[in-house]
């Protein structure tokens, strides 16, 4: 339409050109017949593109995230996929409010009341699903629109609700401990093959000047992961005892003794870093990104890091990962991982352009989108089908994490401190600190647990 416009502006100014001399009545006819004609194009134009279902009226879509980084991988990945939108509806406005994950949750719960944006980020686990689908916040989707779109298998089940899909995952999420390879070469520092041998390299990594792990435990989360990974290395998978235990509020299980003691003795070996536990997740990523610490445990997300320029290059190209080692004694093999399907999108259910805001996330889940684009720029694992885009160029990181799922002999599913509601998540993620730096028992954390969930 535009081309038919801009050709029709150019008609009219050329006839008014040509007949300048003529007297001003004929100047009137002209201008006439050529500004009817350019009303009959848009006319024309307008009922074309009402007929092929492509709306011509400005809307804007206000998409809400959790990713910042809007320069580095899912962040960029998202800006990529928004931008293009814009470029290929051009009556569309995306604006994007975007927050890292602490902060955007409190947002998240200030627009539940008030009134949510268009698009959301969710996590698909009880803790933050559960209570928001409850208060029908999320209008549902329809799960026949996405058979082709190459999900993976069980990816969707945290998504829905007595059968009904309310939002789509981003990424297979699997914990790992991330680490400086040259920095280990350099050091003659072997991996460890057991957990014991990851705590034995505590002080001969200090001694070097070095933090051992840098931990993110400031936030809660990824040390309550950490103790679900010590649950699977004692016992093998858990998810039964786990589910039971948040269902009945009993956590004798000896089980949770024995991880919560194990993640004690960690701390007790100073294998994370001075303050970790009230240290943030910028923090300790900045320990590792620097060279100062030797490993940082993290989600494959953060794979990103072997293509962010923004790491210095003797750090960046020397990213590789390997996952929790096995117990000499425990049940759980370094081949159980902790994985699942966390992070994803949604749509208001009191959007007033929801049509156009499910359009975009289906737009954005077109398998050429964002698996496409997470896998070329090297952002860890997908809930979606990647291997058509799996070109042999990839990083070392991206191998690894190829390999890690591969090979996996199980999955951990939802981590513990997503397996209940709200309420349980945020005393395991505050209590957790205090047990761990040694302000609080054992029994008297697992009694915090039991209450939270009654």
């Amino acid at each position: 339409m535009k081309k038919k416009l801009l050709a029709s502006l150019l008609v009219v100014a050329m006839t008014a050109s040509m007949f300048a001399g003529c007297s001003s009545e004929n100047k009137k006819e002209v201008t006439e017949e050529a500004t009817e004609d350019v009303a009959t194009e848009e006319v024309v134009a307008e009922e074309a593109a009402t007929e092929e279902g492509v709306s011509t009226e400005p809307v804007t879509l206000k998409v809400f995230s959790n990713l910042p980084d809007r320069k580095n991988g899912q962040g960029l990945v998202e800006q990529l996929i928004i931008d293009e939108y814009m470029a290929e509806n051009q009556n569309v406005t995306i604006e994007v409010e975007a927050l890292d994950e602490e902060a955007y949750k409190t947002k998240f719960k200030a627009y539940a009341m008030d009134g949510m944006p268009d698009v959301v980020s969710i996590w698909g686990q009880p803790s933050f699903l559960n209570e928001v689908l409850d208060a029908g916040i999320l209008t549902q989707l329809n799960e026949e629109d996405y058979a082709d779109y190459g999900f993976i298998p069980g990816s969707l089940d945290g998504f829905k609700k007595d059968g009904k899909l309310y939002g789509l995952p981003r990424n297979t999420d699997v914990m790992a401990f991330f680490y400086n390879e040259k920095l280990f070469k350099d050091n003659g520092w072997e991996l460890p093959k057991t957990y014991e041998e990851l705590l034995a390299l505590a002080p001969v990594i200090t001694d070097a000047g070095f933090v051992p792990v840098a931990m993110d435990g400031g936030d809660g989360w990824p040390m309550a992961i950490y103790l679900t990974d010590l649950m699977i290395r004692i016992n093998g998978n858990s998810k039964d005892i786990i589910s039971n235990a948040v269902a009945t509020g009993d956590f004798s299980d000896p089980v949770f003794t024995k991880a919560t003691d194990l993640l004690v003795q960690t701390a007790d070996a100073n294998l994370f870093q001075t303050g970790y536990d009230t240290q943030d997740y910028g923090t300790a990523m900045n320990l590792f990104t620097n060279g100062q610490a030797a490993m940082f445990y993290m989600g494959a997300w953060e794979s990103s890091m072997a293509l962010n320029k923004d790491i210095p290059e003797e750090v960046r190209t020397n990213i590789r990962a390997f996952t929790m080692p096995a117990l000499a004694d425990g049940v759980g093999k370094q081949t159980d991982i902790a994985a699942w399907n966390g992070g994803g999108y949604a749509v208001s259910e009191a959007s007033e352009v929801k049509e156009e805001a499910i359009k975009f996330l289906n737009y954005m889940y077109q398998p050429d989108k964002l698996s496409k684009y997470g896998w070329e720029n090297g952002v860890g694992m997908s809930a979606q089908d990647q291997s058509p885009y799996m070109t042999g160029n990839e990083t070392e990181l991206q191998n690894v994490f190829t390999d890690i799922v591969n090979t996996a002999t199980s999955v951990s599913g939802t981590p513990l401190n997503d397996c209940g509601l709200s309420s349980f998540k945020a005393v395991i993620e505050s209590e957790i600190q205090s047990v761990s730096n040694g302000t609080e028992t054992t029994e008297e954390f697992l009694s915090a647990l039991e209450a939270s969930c009654k």
